[in-house]
């Protein structure tokens, strides 16, 4: 048996760091707990280097202290039981799993999250974790992801929730809840960005090769996912080439004719191997290259639609409201509200 700790936990003396308390239970899913604790261990040795004595005490909750087995069978190091929080908390996390089933209907964790919450600065959840926030009546009135395969029953199990069903994560106050596994170092990294800054954040994704924000900008299916679903080089290789230029004139024949293929034999063989339509795909591509010109830059809407490929603002709202349930305006008043 395999067990994992955080090696590199911050000094408790040290006052300047922000205690993280993760909270995991049995069938926890590792890399939700893994992945944000080596995000914030980085952020903490990064300011070490600089001097700066800020960074954060990383701790693991559970049932007991001991170890607790995760669901791949990796178990992890638990520092306190349930019943021995610490007296402050600046940042709670609870990481999800197939655990979680068991785990948002047992009062003895609900219990131990309600009073984690009412101690700490903001409390956050990755993936199905978000299910332990919602029974712990955390999330009653905010709005909250969690991963994409639960949202249906996360919505059906928890009325009371706004559910959105695309984000990589959600800001709501002081309530932060992620998607699905590595979307919890995504969670992490924004966690660090706003206690120290965009330029810490950009030097640990660095040190840790992954996005600052990813390719898709903040939406689980991004068309970069959707990409992957071609079973054959050459249709793989024209939707990377349709991401790249999405301004193109990307009608059927147009695409057709640089696969050689006639029209109705393209359309018929990119849908069932991507799983949707050319012309839903390229929207879809266009939305993506949209959110992230709005969510990155002051651009106006209309010329954001004719550099995305849209040609009217009309259009691209049309668009807009087919895959997101809301407009460009209303989304980069959100996304920069919520930034």
């Amino acid at each position: 048996m395999v067990s994992w700790h955080p090696a590199r936990m911050a000094d408790p003396v040290n006052s300047s760091r922000r205690p993280i308390l993760m909270m995991v239970y049995p069938g926890i899913q590792n890399l939700d707990v893994v992945g944000p604790l080596e995000v914030f261990a980085a952020a903490t040795e990064a300011l070490e280097e600089r001097g700066d004595p800020g960074g954060y005490i990383l701790r693991i909750a559970g049932s007991e202290p001991g170890l607790v087995r995760g669901s791949s069978g990796i178990s992890l190091s638990v520092d306190l039981a349930y019943e021995d929080l610490p007296a402050e908390i600046d940042t709670l996390m609870v990481a999800g799993g197939r655990g979680a089933a068991q785990a948002f209907v047992d009062p003895r964790v609900l219990g131990c999250t309600r009073r984690a919450s009412a101690r700490a600065r903001r409390t956050t959840s990755v993936c199905t974790g978000a299910f332990v926030l919602a029974a712990a009546g955390l999330l009653d009135g905010r709005r909250a992801t969690t991963h994409w395969q639960s949202v249906e029953g996360f919505a059906q199990l928890f009325p009371e929730v706004e559910v959105d069903p695309d984000s990589i994560y959600v800001r709501d106050g002081d309530v932060w809840t992620s998607a699905g596994v590595t979307a919890g170092m995504d969670l992490a990294l924004a966690l660090i960005e706003d206690d120290y800054g965009r330029g810490l954040a950009l030097e640990v994704s660095r040190r840790m090769v992954f996005f600052l924000k990813r390719p898709g900008g903040q939406s689980q299916f991004s068309a970069q996912l959707a990409g992957q679903m071609a079973e054959r080089d050459p249709l793989r290789d024209l939707q990377a080439w349709i991401i790249e230029h999405p301004d193109a004139a990307h009608t059927v024949e147009a695409l057709a004719e640089r696969m050689t293929m006639s029209p109705r034999h393209f359309s018929r063989v990119f849908t069932k191997q991507v799983g949707r339509s050319p012309a839903r795909f390229v929207e879809r591509v266009r939305v993506d290259a949209a959110r992230r010109s709005l969510e990155d830059s002051a651009t106006g809407i209309e010329r954001v639609a004719n550099d995305v490929g849209f040609g009217t603002a009309e259009t691209m709202r049309r668009a807009f409201l087919r895959q997101l349930g809301v407009g460009p305006a209303a989304y980069r008043e959100r996304f920069t509200r919520e930034a």
